[in-house]
């Protein structure tokens, strides 16, 4: 029997991230902690997981007194191998982050922070991610801390509905300009994608991806306008994709293809 709450800690920005450090640091004390992270930076992932070659893990002695575990699979990857090869067992609350860098609006479907979260919440582990919208490494995670230590211990107490999360993003300010959470909803935005294209030494062209973001939601209850006025933004979230209304709207429309 497991008396003790357990936290399992994870992100994609790899294990020796400040942002994980950070985070560590701002739960110490609520729960046992286990860290379980990539070996190696893990941006953009999305829910990617490793099927085609075998996955590594070793214990690691980086953060005084908490086991820790670094692999070399994804971040999905990270929470199911802590779930089934170190706990034995659901943790109490799964936490990923703190992410450098935004994963408000649209980022979240290419987010590795976020889709560690989802992968805890599909096991039904209540699951929050992380991000300070600052993308230095020597950023300042003062309140980033100060909030993923309040929200955290909320939801360990108080727990969340079964298959759902929380997608927590914090403005980069100080703790004296944070005007205090929101919750709110996601934002609509998009990449405005485009590709440098070089050639490296053979000739043989290559390509980056380059481009940027492209604000699209007026709505002030949008979480990247509440960031925007210093407020660190809460949306809720859920696995399931199906678009509800729409289904209905199909169903009385397209009488004439459905038997």
């Amino acid at each position: 029997m497991y008396l003790k709450k357990t936290i399992l800690i994870t992100n994609d920005d790899g294990i020796t991230a400040p942002g994980i450090r950070a985070l560590v640091e701002a739960v110490q004390g609520l729960a046992e902690i286990i860290v379980v992270a990539p070996d190696r930076p893990q941006s953009g992932m999305g829910h990617a997981i490793t099927i085609g070659e075998p996955l590594r893990m070793n214990e690691v002695d980086i953060f005084d007194g908490i086991k820790a575990y670094q692999t070399s699979g994804t971040p999905a990857d990270c929470v199911k191998l802590a779930k089934s090869i170190v706990l034995h067992r659901k943790p109490d609350l799964c936490i990923s982050g703190i992410n450098h860098g935004s994963n408000a609006s649209i980022n979240i479907l290419y987010s590795g922070t976020m889709s560690a979260a989802m992968e805890a919440a599909l096991e039904g582990i209540p699951a929050i991610g992380f991000s300070l919208l600052d993308f230095s490494h020597h950023a300042d995670f003062s309140l980033a801390k100060k909030v993923a230590h309040t929200l955290s211990k909320k939801v360990l107490e108080d727990g969340l509905p079964l298959h759902s999360l929380l997608n927590v993003n914090i403005p980069k300010c100080s703790i004296e300009e944070h005007k205090g959470m929101k919750i709110c909803k996601q934002g609509n935005g998009s990449w405005n994608e485009n590709f440098d294209t070089r050639k490296d030494p053979r000739g043989v062209a290559y390509h980056w991806m380059v481009g940027s973001f492209v604000h699209k939601d007026e709505d002030a209850d949008s979480d990247i306008n509440v960031l925007a006025q210093n407020y660190t933004s809460i949306v809720p979230i859920q696995y399931d994709l199906t678009h509800y209304k729409l289904k209905e709207q199909l169903i009385n429309t397209w009488s004439d293809l459905l038997s």
